[in-house]
């Protein structure tokens, strides 16, 4: 009888331990970001930015170069004017976060030169200012700006979206050319200089 008694004795205890003991938390999904679009300027706070889809929001030089580098983000959003006595390199192919109809990842690159109210009402639009930019990335786009100088563009598929480029267009290859695109939807862009070949 002594031995029953202890044996529930025992089988109590250990079950009062597993219930009692600590639980390890239940795995999180892992915090993302979601992708910036049309200049959003808030990221979500205690995220890690995964570089294929966050958006960088820059309001100096530094943090802008840093952002339109091969190890930057798809989309760089400006919060005020900027100014370079050099040449700036945008760099690197992006994903945006989206799919196409075929299931495939969407490469884009942004310069989104404005902000923006939750209604996505233009606020604010911004000049950047460098004697040349040359885009390297496929897919790139100048959005909703101005950009004052000279662009060189090497990869397929440029766009201006609504911008203003005060200086010229130079495509190093006939596809560089043949691919550029302004988008009039969301109204016209206007470039001051010529766009031309130069191999």
């Amino acid at each position: 009888m002594k031995t029953k008694a202890l044996l529930l004795t025992l089988i109590l205890l250990v079950s009062l331990f597993i219930g009692c003991a600590p639980q390890e938390p239940a795995e999180q999904p892992p915090a993302t970001t979601p992708p910036a679009d049309q200049g959003q300027v808030n990221n979500p706070p205690d995220t890690t930015p995964d570089v294929a889809t966050s958006a960088s929001i820059v309001d100096n030089e530094g943090a802008f170069e840093k952002a339109i580098s091969n190890t930057g983000t798809w989309i760089i959003a400006t919060l005020k004017d900027l100014t370079f006595d050099k040449e700036l390199v945008l760099d690197g192919e992006f994903k945006n976060g989206k799919k196409d109809d075929a299931g495939k990842d969407i490469l884009q690159r942004k310069l989104a030169l404005y902000t923006q109210d939750d209604q996505r009402n233009v606020t604010g639009r911004f000049t950047l200012t460098a004697p040349k930019l040359t885009i390297n990335s496929p897919y790139a786009e100048i959005t909703y700006g101005t950009f004052k100088g000279d662009i060189y563009v090497n990869a397929n598929n440029f766009k201006l979206v609504n911008a203003t480029v005060d200086g010229n267009i130079y495509f190093t290859t006939d596809e560089a050319k043949n691919t550029f695109t302004t988008d009039d939807a969301k109204g016209p862009s206007t470039i001051t200089g010529k766009q031309e070949l130069k191999k």
